[in-house]
This record gives C-alpha cells, sequence and structure tokens, in this order.
C-alpha cells in the first residue's frame, strides 16, 4: 500500500498535541508552542496559562510530564532545550481564539512595512475576521491589517 503524500505536521503542532492533555489535566490551557532556533540551539517553548495566571510550581510541574511525554514519543530529531513559562502580560496574540478572547482589549501592532511613517499603531482591538486585525485607535480612527502587514500584535499594558 502506497502511504499518503501530504504535508507533514510541524513540529509545534506534534509538540501541542502532545501536550494538550496535560495541560488539561493540569487545569491550565496552551496558549502557544514554538520550536525555534536561536544562535546554535532549537528551544521547545511551551506558554501556558490559566484564569488569574500561572505559578511557577505549575510550570515546573507541567515541564515535569511533557518531558516524559515527549522523551517517550521522540518527535524532535535534533537535541533541543525545553523551556515552559507563562506568555506574559503583553503576550502576543497569534491564534483565532486569542483574538475573539481579548476584542476590546488594549493591543499593540507592529507592522513589517511603515504606513506613512509608522510601523507601531496602539488601540482597542475592535475585530478579527479571516485573519484581519480592526483597531480603534485613540482618535478615533479604525485600522484594518491583513495577517501579511504585521510582525506581531500583542496585548498592550502601559507601565
Amino acid at each position: 500500500m502506497a502511504k499518503a503524500q501530504g504535508k507533514r505536521p510541524n513540529t509545534a503542532a506534534v509538540c501541542e498535541a502532545l501536550a494538550a492533555p496535560v495541560a488539561q489535566r493540569m487545569g491550565l490551557y496552551l496558549w502557544d508552542v514554538a520550536f525555534e532556533k536561536e544562535g546554535a540551539g532549537w528551544y521547545l517553548r511551551y506558554y501556558i496559562d490559566r484564569e488569574g495566571g500561572v505559578t511557577i510550581d505549575e510550570c515546573e510541574a507541567f515541564s515535569r510530564e511533557v518531558s516524559d511525554l515527549l522523551d517517550e514519543a521522540d518527535p524532535i530529531d535534533q537535541s533541543y532545550t525545553l523551556e515552559v513559562g507563562s506568555p506574559g502580560v503583553e503576550r502576543k496574540l497569534t491564534k483565532d481564539w486569542h483574538f475573539q478572547k481579548y476584542i476590546g482589549a488594549q493591543v499593540h501592532v507592529r507592522l513589517i512595512r511603515p504606513v506613512e511613517g509608522e510601523r507601531d499603531f496602539v488601540g482597542a482591538l475592535s475585530s478579527y475576521e479571516n485573519g484581519v486585525v480592526a483597531v480603534l485607535l485613540d482618535d478615533e480612527l479604525e485600522m484594518t491589517f491583513s495577517p501579511g502587514e504585521t510582525a506581531f500584535v500583542r496585548l498592550y499594558e502601559e507601565f
């Protein structure tokens, strides 16, 4: 029987699927998973959260359980460093449900290329549909950004 030729799931998606039941059992949710090269090393980063935030003890317990699962499943060919942490106050919004959860919240949008000399916009996330982000700026002007235009969209906290 011939093997189906399809797109292989990316490493982060495979690792997310492995860890999702652990997060759920612990009363956490996976905010994001990233597998990235930095310098000479590779990092598998799990960002976990819960209403009210996570503790270092919860990060450590999640890390121990997921590490055992990763050792057993062995989904990554090269050596890597496992990191587990909170997505933070100014977390990146990357998934559809992230945007839906934070409609009305203040966000910082950084563009890949400037628009009228500006790359950074801060305002209230007014809508999100089919990847298009709409932000209501302080001067009541609403701007929309397509996925290909943005370097990132993060929650914004003024310190």
